[in-house]
């Protein structure tokens, strides 16, 4: 076939957007084991060739690839606007994360628990950095620059019960609800707060400011 029709001639970024999208949606849904060079090039409306000449280095390198692009799309669940509590930033934060879980659930999964024949240090260096900027925008949101070690372990421990919350809501047929389970995460995230304010000033006193945005806030029917 030549450049025309479904192989037209286009641009090289845009030509290779359309690659890794059609290989996000891919992974998106099946593991990435399961995916082939032949299905990206079908569901791109290329060809195999093709493929390779934008990604040489084969489904490792488009997996990569395609997981960098979801992780910046993970990474932007958690970025909110400075406005409205810390509360209201977290509930929108969750909402967009959970969404994003449920759209992409299968790949979300792998890309999670790890073990597939597709990771590399590389692949879980990709994943880590997803939960540390995560992490980061919680801060933003709770308004603390300099979190102490106490907190900073609470905060990323919480993010670390979120991943795992995730995949078993994925298991569960995505039971309770989104907005019921989104509410349950910020009950353990006040929770974990609680513990940790135990034995850390810092945590207490950002416990205190989070409570306070708590009261009034609405919340889903249980």
């Amino acid at each position: 076939m030549g450049e025309s029709g479904a192989y037209r001639r286009l641009p090289v970024a845009e030509r290779r957007r359309q690659l890794l999208v059609a290989a996000l949606d891919l992974f998106s849904h099946r593991p990435p084991e399961q995916v082939s060079i032949d299905d990206i090039a079908s569901a791109a409306g290329a060809s195999r060739p093709l493929v390779y000449r934008y990604f040489p280095g084969g489904r490792q390198q488009i997996y990569e690839a395609a997981l960098r692009s979801a992780a910046e799309q993970l990474t932007a669940c958690f970025t909110e606007p400075p406005a409205g509590t810390p509360t209201q930033r977290l509930r929108n934060a969750l909402d967009r994360y959970l969404a994003f879980v449920a759209e992409h659930d299968a790949g979300f999964s792998a890309l999670v628990r790890g073990g597939c024949v597709t990771e590399t240090s590389r692949t879980t260096a990709i994943i880590d950095e997803v939960r540390r900027a995560a992490a980061e925008q919680v801060f933003v949101h709770l308004g603390v620059p300099a979190p102490g070690l106490m907190l900073r372990m609470a905060v990323r421990s919480w993010i670390a019960a979120v991943e795992t919350v995730s995949l078993i809501w994925l298991d569960e047929g995505r039971q309770p609800p989104a907005a019921q389970l989104r509410d349950w995460l910020i009950d353990h995230f006040v929770a974990v707060l609680n513990a940790t304010a135990a034995g850390d000033p810092q945590s207490g006193e950002v416990l205190s400011g989070f409570l306070a945005a708590v009261e009034g806030q609405p919340r889903s029917v249980r």
